[in-house]
């Protein structure tokens, strides 16, 4: 059912209400917990599909394998039954790729936008037409930003806890008042499906589909509850950017990070790549359907011909991998070995990056 949402336009400019939505039903605290997704991710901010620009003016680069790993490809079982967007878990063949060792960074990024002068949907001004009696003057570009909530509060509206706050972008994670100056090495964020695009073409790479990116998060170790094993702490260590502590009002920081973490700062699977669980939820290639399972091929699937979400029928979805600082296990899961994330192609948030593949040259 879709649920229609005021939304905060951030501090700068008030509170103003637009139409949008949250793609979540209200849930039990049993159906919650067991999947959490619709309050992980940044649901119910303002479409920006007018934004959406062709980038065909990038020109596509030769590229090249620095800081990629080579994954050999092979046989594995992809899904998870846990959920019931990742039924069944079926048998997927995929073909050798090299892939990012790490989540682009803002240091990476910013190098695309200097040579391109790329702008991301983020800084693009937002269509009047689009918001019927909401004055020209709110509708300024901006992102969603998770801010804190001062007391612990009910889990049912994720508003509560994303602000769509003016001024946000890769460049200024939490507003204009913020910048990425000392955080080089952190994954960039706020960007969207076609932001994480033109820079792969840009990168003379591309996205991944989401085999490639559950076969290299398996690390060849096969089926886990987590992509590095059974255990949540192994050795009583943290070994992935989650949340610790109640959500969302406390994290207690256990993992040292109170947001997303520098790349590389947690262990790496076998394969040699960081961050494939937790820390940023990173784009795909596929268009999402809760349904794509049940008939994907067998070899190399790149997902669907067109995206479907019953829970927001109109808008157009790319999957989402790997889960983010605000997964946990006492709270949103879709982190878990074989889950999947979902996001409006437009759309961007602060615990939203990328990474890219390349087929073999």
């Amino acid at each position: 059912m879709k649920i229609l949402q005021p939304i905060k336009i951030g501090f700068f400019i008030g509170i103003i209400t637009l139409i949008a939505t949250s793609c979540d039903k209200k849930q039990t605290a049993e159906e919650r917990k067991a999947d959490s997704l619709a309050h992980c991710i940044a649901d119910g901010i303002p479409s920006r599909a007018s934004a959406i620009k062709n980038a065909s003016y990038i020109t596509e680069g030769k590229g090249d394998t620095t800081g990629m790993a080579w994954i050999n490809g092979g046989k594995f079982l992809m899904g998870a039954d846990e959920f019931p967007d990742s039924r069944p878990m079926h048998e997927v063949t995929v073909n050798g790729f090299y892939i990012d060792k790490h989540e682009v960074t803002n240091a990476e990024f910013a190098a695309f936008v200097k040579a391109t002068n790329y702008k991301t949907v983020a800084e693009r001004p937002l269509n009047p037409a689009d918001y019927p009696g909401v004055p020209a003057d709110k509708l300024v570009p901006g992102s969603a930003v998770f801010t804190p909530t001062p007391t612990r509060v009910s889990l049912d509206n994720p508003l509560q806890w994303w602000n769509y706050v003016a001024g946000a972008s890769w460049a200024h994670p939490e507003g204009p008042s913020s910048s990425i100056k000392g955080r080089e090495n952190y994954p960039v964020t706020h960007v969207s499906y076609e932001d994480a695009a033109a820079y792969a073409k840009w990168a003379g790479k591309r996205l991944p589909t989401e085999a490639e990116w559950e076969f290299a998060a398996q690390g060849g170790k096969g089926n886990h509850t987590y992509y590095w094993g059974d255990e949540l702490k192994p050795g009583n260590k943290w070994v992935a950017n989650i949340y610790q502590g109640s959500f969302p009002d406390k994290n207690t920081k256990e993992d040292g990070f109170l947001t997303a973490a520098p790349v590389q700062t947690f262990p790496a699977n076998p394969y040699g790549l960081y961050d494939m669980d937790g820390n940023v939820w990173e784009w795909c290639e596929d268009l999402y359907r809760p349904d794509y399972y049940q008939k994907s091929p067998k070899d190399n699937p790149k997902g669907p011909a067109d995206s479907y979400d019953p829970d927001e029928p109109g808008a157009v979805k790319r999957v989402q991998r790997g889960g983010s600082f605000l997964c946990s296990d006492d709270y949103c899961i879709r982190y878990k070995a074989g889950s999947r994330g979902k996001g409006e192609v437009t759309s961007g948030s602060n615990n939203l990056g990328f990474r890219c593949v390349k087929d073999k040259i």
